[in-house]
């Protein structure tokens, strides 16, 4: 949809609702910035930049920001093209490399439980898997171990490379074999470099160190204690459960019909990518994480050990920090699979949240857009109004970025690294 057709069919809803503030975990480090201090979320910049998204060719987009229960979420446009159905504020979509999140959580628990150490060699766990004995869980996690981003060649074209994958079943030796092929991009230890091989690995070691399937792991560990309802790691099968929205893959050939990529595998991606969910439940988890609910207090700062990773970022240990126009850092991760962008970034304490996405991938330009939905919430009103000047967000001058959370053939039109 574009231009007039957008406003045709567009789907606004704005809530606003005020719950009880979860109580904040018992031993949870008193350094740890209150979302007290934050500016007051802009809904109505929030709202104005969905509406950009679906101008730049999203069917979709959501955003919901909770501030310590104080809940404000933000939905335009629509869920299916083929309906018509309007898109909701419970809808579940694919959340892309958010996933690797909940690998890196599952992975700390372990070292909790003293079945895990981050500086020993991956080999030491899962003995000749890899063609380095120094790569070790730290390099994994943090992007460091030089392994090849698989992902590069095999969705060199977006739509071709998509669809040859799309109801395939992979094992994690295979896609580790897919990376092996190639040349490591550098030395164990050495500068970040995103790779979806890296949480592939992580994959390997949850498996063979809680002697169960990631699925399990993940409910047992994250999904169940946390009450996430509308959360799912359903791999191999295709389908989303329940209500949902429809993902749109956008055409390598400008003009093209978008593809409905919405039912697939996944397998390509597995613990780097698979997992569904909703922006309440990932509300819930990433409160839940930096509140020092699902981790112990070391673990957590573990994650937190930054590296620079880009223009404005750092990451941790499946966590990347972003830090904004305002001065304010947020926490979290973005995911592109194909259909979906998504968004999950809290404050340094977890008390306020912003969760969001757009219903499509394959668009840098949408990318770009969506980011600013955390200026929005973390940040407030924008920069110009702050200083007495006309009503208009000074946010817009901001490069198009390749969202290399999972897709590296994703955005032709990007010209910079997320």
């Amino acid at each position: 949809m574009r231009g007039g057709a957008v406003a045709g069919a567009l789907a606004l809803s704005l809530l606003a609702v005020d719950a009880q503030a979860a109580p904040q975990a018992a031993g949870t480090p008193t350094v740890r910035a209150s979302a007290a201090v934050l500016p007051q979320p802009d809904l109505a910049s929030l709202r104005a930049t969905l509406r950009t998204a679906l101008g730049q060719g999203a069917p979709g987009a959501m955003a919901r920001i909770d501030d310590r229960g104080t809940v404000s979420g933000v939905t335009v446009g629509l869920a299916d093209r083929r309906t018509r159905r309007a898109l909701d504020g419970a809808d579940r979509f694919r959340i892309g490399s958010i996933t690797k999140i909940f690998s890196a959580v599952v992975l700390l628990q372990l070292v909790d439980e003293r079945k895990l150490k981050l500086d020993t060699s991956v080999n030491h766990y899962l003995p000749g898997l890899l063609p380095d004995d120094r790569i070790t869980v730290r390099h994994v996690l943090g992007h460091r171990s030089g392994l090849y981003d698989y992902t590069n060649d095999m969705f060199a074209s977006s739509v071709s490379g998509f669809e040859a994958v799309r109801n395939k079943v992979f094992t994690y030796r295979q896609l580790v074999a897919r990376s092996l092929r190639h040349a490591r991009t550098g030395a164990p230890g050495a500068a970040y470099s995103y790779s979806n091989t890296n949480f592939v690995v992580a994959g390997l070691l949850i498996e063979k160190l809680t002697g169960h399937p990631v699925a399990t792991a993940y409910t047992d560990r994250v999904i169940k204690p946390l009450h996430l309802t509308d959360t799912f790691y359903v791999h191999p099968d295709t389908r989303i459960p329940g209500r949902h929205a429809n993902g749109y893959l956008t055409q390598d050939r400008a003009g093209a019909a978008p593809v409905d990529a919405t039912e697939q595998t996944v397998s390509w991606a597995q613990s780097a990518g698979a997992v569904i969910s909703s922006t309440r439940d990932l509300s819930t988890f990433l409160s839940a994480l930096l509140g020092g609910r699902l981790t112990s207090a070391a673990q957590l700062a573990q994650m937190e050990r930054w590296l620079p990773a880009g223009a404005g970022q750092a990451y941790g240990l499946g966590l990347r920090r972003r830090d904004l126009s305002c001065g304010v850092s947020v926490y979290g991760h973005t995911g592109a699979v194909q259909g979906y962008y998504s968004y999950a970034f809290a404050s340094k304490d977890g008390r306020r949240t912003l969760t969001a996405v757009a219903n499509t991938s394959n668009n840098g330009p949408v990318h770009t857009t969506m980011l600013r939905t955390l200026e929005s919430a973390f940040c407030g009103t924008p920069a110009m109004t702050r200083r007495g000047g006309a009503v208009r967000p000074d946010r817009g001058t901001a490069p198009a970025e390749r969202p290399e959370d999972v897709t590296a053939g994703a955005t032709p039109a990007a010209t910079t690294r997320d």
